[in-house]
């Protein structure tokens, strides 16, 4: 691993994009948030999925010229079409949406059909975060995982993510619904580390450590067993209903990953407590959590999103971790394109 400078790290996003003709102010956006994704240690969602995502553009499958477009209003409560365009750019609109209908509803309600990959769930629970509301995001994916009782690969993983406002630095549980997501078990292969807990079977249907093993069964473990697998359920049920959009089991039809569900959740949480109350509530919360005496003396219990915290500071102080191969090969990127 190596350190490259954050600007850097994004303008090289950046050129690649513009070098297959996506150049106006939502390719700025969405090199950013593939930056600050490596930035803040989401390795798994920054240069590891930026070639995939650029295949995707040159395919067609992801079109860049189009923007996401309401389709229904209900209240508090939207229905937009993502036309297929840009994963991140539509869920930035989309919870940007949200956060404006909770300033006048006191909680505002997105659902996006048609839509791709949005790389990092989080990053959107923190633009919420960032504007002072509680933001809750989650999406449906292909069929990632068995259902717990089974070995037949047929529910999403369905990563959520729940951002919290904090003065001090926000609160961020970002999750899938598998122990590991996929993209975390791909990193962990490429830097040949084992897992800290079992994320999944073997192909001799044995838990497992080994993030290949995991990749080659194709059975990743349900967070909380039973537990997990009914949540991606629900999120999934969710997601459809609420969107108007497809399901995991029609996802799954296609033979790969586009034209997924997703929601955008945001809440007032200020208008209805005011910031003094909601700060000193929070605090309180987060001061109550890290008394906790950790298991290992050389750590402290961290709460979600904490250690993001640090990881992103020393991004901006040192410099962005990259692996050195995966920077070369961003560096080498269409560099012979034309528009």
């Amino acid at each position: 691993m190596i350190r490259i400078p954050f600007q850097t790290l994004q303008d090289e996003f950046y050129r690649v994009l513009a070098s297959v003709g996506f150049t106006d102010e939502r390719a700025v956006l969405c090199a950013r948030l593939f930056a600050e994704n490596q930035r803040d240690g989401v390795y798994s969602h920054g240069l590891n999925r930026f070639p995939g995502f650029v295949a995707g553009l040159g395919s067609k499958q992801i079109n860049f010229r189009s923007r996401p477009e309401k389709t229904e209003s209900f209240g508090a409560l939207e229905r937009w079409d993502g036309k297929m365009g840009v994963g991140l750019v539509n869920a930035h609109i989309c919870m940007h949406r949200a956060t404006e209908l909770a300033e006048v509803h006191g909680i505002g309600c997105v659902g996006l059909s048609n839509t791709n990959h949005w790389m990092r769930a989080g990053a959107y629970a923190l633009h919420a975060a960032e504007a002072g509301y509680i933001g809750i995001c989650w999406t449906n994916t292909t069929r990632l995982m068995p259902p717990w009782g089974s070995a037949e690969k047929i529910i999403g993983n369905n990563p959520m993510a729940i951002g919290i406002p904090r003065k001090d630095g926000h609160i961020l549980l970002d999750m899938a619904m598998s122990q590991y997501s996929n993209g975390k078990l791909e990193v962990l292969k490429l830097q040949e580390k084992e897992l800290p807990l079992p994320g999944g079977y073997d192909t001799k249907g044995k838990l497992t450590v080994d993030p290949g093993e995991i990749l080659d069964s194709k059975r990743a473990l349900p967070i909380g067993y039973w537990k997990g697998s009914g949540l991606a359920l629900v999120l999934d049920t969710m997601a459809a209903v609420i969107s108007g959009g497809q399901a995991t089991h029609q996802i799954g039809k296609q033979g790969s990953e586009y034209a997924v569900s997703q929601v955008y959740i945001a809440i007032n949480a200020t208008g209805l407590m005011g910031q003094a109350m909601l700060d000193e509530t929070v605090a309180a919360i987060v001061n109550d959590f890290h008394t906790a005496t950790p298991l290992d003396e050389n750590e402290k219990v961290r709460y979600p999103g904490e250690g993001m915290l640090r990881i992103r500071q020393e991004s901006l102080e040192k410099g962005v971790l990259v692996d050195e191969t995966q920077w070369r090969a961003l560096l080498e990127m269409n560099k012979t394109s034309t528009n």
